[in-house]
């Protein structure tokens, strides 16, 4: 990409100075000599993840994390002890040999050391040990030998797989950002010497075809350890890692595997899209970077959907709200643009992770993180056992909310989400300092400068509330640059500094406060939601304000229903409410008057529930008597505008955060 201008004012350290970097700038200051960046000949990336254990999560995602330990998250051992129980294989088990026990531990292990938790450090150790334990003289790792597939949701195959061991590598990536065990070092020295030997004759995809799709995932930690002992093999494996996944940046600057249904697997895309941007780290070349942006482009144009994902249920199914979006490609596309935004600063990439976390990931588990859903509709008004216009349906039970329903991957790939998100709250700077690239209550510890340690803290209710406040504690005065991003949504955000105005600056930046900073000085970042409107499905309207998406608040009823079969008991839910509702039209100019915004004064601990929604926004709209239930959902969504609706009534009805749903409209019919 062509560097951009930078807008730079500088000051004296006895006054700040500013930085506003435009979408995609590079940022090439002095490389900061504490947190370790790329090695040449990578290229030098803008931020830097911190150790593991540095960023604690506070206020509302706290508790979120805590009802993790306490539910799924912190016990899938004995809830779902057919696969993680003794058995399985990466415990040296005779049972599941696959992706589930690397899955659960790829979020589990961000979670324990978030939490500094000693019970949730326990249960991890003995995959860990024997992970290492495991490894051979020629380098291989994990389990390795099959057995016959005769027992019911348990796979017990494919061991030697090179899928499964991207996922461990993953794991073992974070312990040792956690701890330090060099143990790790050595391990992935000797895999990736074996995976040098072995690929040109046994490639990625021998096995499945789940490597060849995935293969950025062993990519990126290649690059990681090569960063850490620079041994040049490294960057040959590399090479071949990238010629033996699919190409990528080939198939989304073409754009035609976007068009029509059933061409790419969901989760495949979710992982497989950070893939040109992690090689790009040895070849910066455009054509990297623009394949993934039209990748975006052709997924928002041909399945895209206003909670930040798209129709994949399981394959790509176009743009209707009733197709689904599985659990996975959540959990898995917040991870890749996670990876793309330390590598970019692109605040388009930190916008997008936002916009999953905040609206997506909420509503696909239930409040006690004890049950979750396998697809999620953005027009969901009957959550039942029965077959729906899925690509891949698992005997009806996609949609309730249950352990094992739909498939069970989901069920140990969703604990990453957000434990991740957390640890990429916070970044260091490749000029010394700390940046703040999405927002949530939370603290950091970290060093900047010259290894000078400081804490901020961060305090918002943000995304339901504009403001953030950053309080910098530290020990001596201390000069460093402090970044923050503005969302591109954002039409203008206010700085202040220790409560005097500071800065306005424009949405799709980054800010760069540069100042010697003294104990509890105080930044407010300030960022208005207005209200605005997309389009997607038939002309449908969604509203969004902010990083929020509001759906309509529908009322319902649970009713637990107790299942022996392989899918486990399950939740359904139906409406007590009605759904099928327009929203009349109205001019932008009309907006802050006809849409009410109704802010409670309080925030609950756990904000993701209906009764806790703490924003509503009332809205007029008319109920349309032809739009009813077609098998279990919505009917075809009539298309916008519905001109001959100006004699029916107006009522007011309720919008509430997509995430605080569970029954909801999102995609509205527009009506006169």
């Amino acid at each position: 990409m062509k560097k951009r201008s930078l807008l730079i004012v500088s000051f004296t350290y006895l006054f700040a100075s500013i930085i506003v970097l435009k979408v995609d700038a590079q940022i090439t200051n002095i490389v900061n000599s504490v947190y370790q960046n790329n090695r040449a000949p990578l290229k030098t990336n803008p931020y830097v993840q911190l150790p593991l254990g540095s960023i604690h999560a506070e206020g509302w995602l706290k508790e979120q994390l805590v009802r993790m330990k306490n539910g799924m998250t912190g016990d899938l051992d004995k809830r779902y002890p057919l696969v993680m129980g003794k058995r399985n294989g990466w415990l040296g088990g005779d049972g599941d040999q696959w992706e589930r026990g690397p899955y659960w531990l790829d979020g589990l292990v961000p979670l324990a050391y978030i939490l500094n938790d000693a019970e949730l450090k326990n249960k991890i150790k003995p995959w860990i040990e024997w992970s290492i334990s495991s490894q051979k003289e020629d380098g291989y790792f994990g389990p390795d030998k099959d057995y016959p597939n005769d027992e019911k949701g348990v796979q017990r195959d494919n061991s030697h797989d090179w899928w499964p061991k991207m996922v461990m590598l993953k794991v073992l990536q974070q312990y040792y950002m956690a701890t330090g065990d060099k143990r790790v070092i050595n391990l992935m020295t000797n895999y990736f010497r074996y995976q040098l030997k072995e690929l040109p004759k046994t490639k990625l995809d021998h096995w499945t075809f789940w490597a060849a799709q995935r293969g950025g995932d062993n990519l990126l930690v290649v690059y990681w350890l090569y960063n850490i002992t620079g041994d040049k093999f490294l960057l040959d494996l590399a090479e071949i890692l990238h010629q033996q996944t699919v190409d990528w940046t080939g198939m989304m600057q073409k754009g035609d595997v976007f068009k029509g249904y059933f061409k790419l697997h969901g989760v495949n895309l979710a992982q497989g899209i950070k893939e040109p941007l992690i090689y790009y780290q040895q070849h910066p070349e455009d054509k990297y970077y623009e394949s993934v942006k039209k990748g975006f482009e052709g997924i928002r144009l041909f399945h895209g959907q206003p909670q930040g994902l798209y129709a994949a249920d399981e394959w790509l199914h176009g743009t209707n709200p009733t197709q689904g979006s599985e659990l996975c490609t959540a959990v898995e596309m917040m991870y890749s643009l996670e990876s793309m935004l330390q590598v970019t600063s692109d605040v388009s990439f930190a916008d997008h992770i936002e916009k999953i976390a905040f609206n997506a990931l909420p509503t696909q588990s239930n409040d006690a993180y004890t049950e979750r859903q396998y697809y999620q509709q953005p027009n969901q008004v009957m959550i039942t056992r029965q077959n729906r216009n899925f690509y891949t349906n698992h005997a009806g039970t996609d949609q309730v909310y249950g352990l094992l329903t739909g498939y069970p991957c989901c069920t140990a790939n969703m604990h990453q989400g957000w434990p991740k998100f957390t640890q990429n709250l916070w970044y260091a700077t490749n000029d010394g300092g700390a940046a703040a690239l999405l927002y949530a209550p939370s603290a950091v510890d970290i060093k900047v400068s010259d290894g000078q340690p400081v804490t901020i803290k961060e305090t918002t209710q943000y995304p339901f509330n504009d403001k953030i406040n950053f309080t910098i504690q530290t020990g001596k005065a201390v000069a460093f640059p402090l970044h923050l991003r503005i969302p591109q949504w954002c039409k203008e955000a206010v700085v202040k500094i220790n409560g005097k105005d500071f800065k306005t600056a424009k949405g799709g930046s980054i800010v760069v406060v540069n100042r010697e900073w003294n104990n509890n000085d105080n930044v407010e970042l300030q960022l208005p939601m207005s209200i605005e409107r997309s389009r997607w499905h038939e002309n449908s309207m969604a509203v969004e304000r902010g990083p929020l998406v509001y759906a309509l608040k529908i009322e319902g009823k649970s009713n637990k229903i107790d299942n022996d079969t392989v899918f486990g008991a399950y939740n359904e839910i139906v409406p007590t409410t009605a759904w099928n509702y327009g929203l009349v039209s109205l001019k932008s100019a009309e907006l802050p008057n006809q849409y009410k915004i109704v802010q409670k004064t309080t925030l609950a601990s756990y904000p993701w529930t209906l009764a806790e929604a703490p924003i509503e926004i009332k809205v007029p709209a008319k109920k349309l008597a032809n739009w009813q239930l077609y098998q279990g959902e919505t009917g075809p969504l009539p298309y916008s505008i519905q001109e001959e609706t100006q004699n029916l009534p107006v009522e007011e009805v309720t919008l509430i955060p997509y995430g605080c749903t569970r029954l909801r409209i999102s995609e509205f019919p527009e009506v006169k």
